[in-house]
């Protein structure tokens, strides 16, 4: 479980990412309106972050070629990407809210994987689900250190797009 969602999902991640540098301008430049500010591809990202959090679809990628198939197909291409293409385009509030909503779903979906009785993925043993659970706290608490950090004794860019 610690594997599938904190190595598989974030390299699939960075997969798309990468992906991004063989898109052509053409494409790049027919995106940027409809991704003013990053927001939509950020929201895009978001969204289907959030279904592949699920405990039911990790389950469901773990016993289904096929849904695992979608998965290899739509993490990269409806989380990397986007992503890619919206975050230099953010603010520094989109970005701001986007990494604190990040952080607390890190922190809610490791409460919920340590506090929960029962197994939420079929697939994994309670152990693993716990596991998953402490290290997506520590994550939240790290992330939070290196924010605050950043935020106090950092260098924080602004970037504005010329029109």
């Amino acid at each position: 479980m610690v594997l599938h969602m904190l190595f598989q999902i974030p390299l699939l991640v960075l997969a798309g990412w990468i992906l991004t540098t063989a898109l052509p301008r053409r494409f790049c430049k027919a995106v940027a309106p409809w991704n003013a500010y990053g927001i939509s591809g950020i929201l895009l990202a978001s969204l289907t972050g959030s279904v592949w959090m699920l405990p039911r679809m990790l389950d469901a990628a773990v016993d289904d070629f096929s849904i695992a198939l979608v998965k290899w197909i739509s993490v990269p291409f409806l989380i990397g990407m986007p992503l890619a293409l919206s975050w230099p385009r953010a603010g520094f509030v989109v970005r701001g809210v986007f990494l604190l909503e990040l952080i607390a779903t890190a922190f809610r979906l490791g409460w919920l994987y340590l506090v929960s009785p029962v197994r939420l993925c079929n697939s994994y043993l309670l152990d693993d689900q716990q596991r998953l659970g402490w290290l997506l706290l520590a994550i939240g608490v790290v992330a939070v250190l290196f924010l605050a950090w950043q935020l106090l004794w950092g260098h924080i860019e602004v970037r504005h797009l010329d029109k």
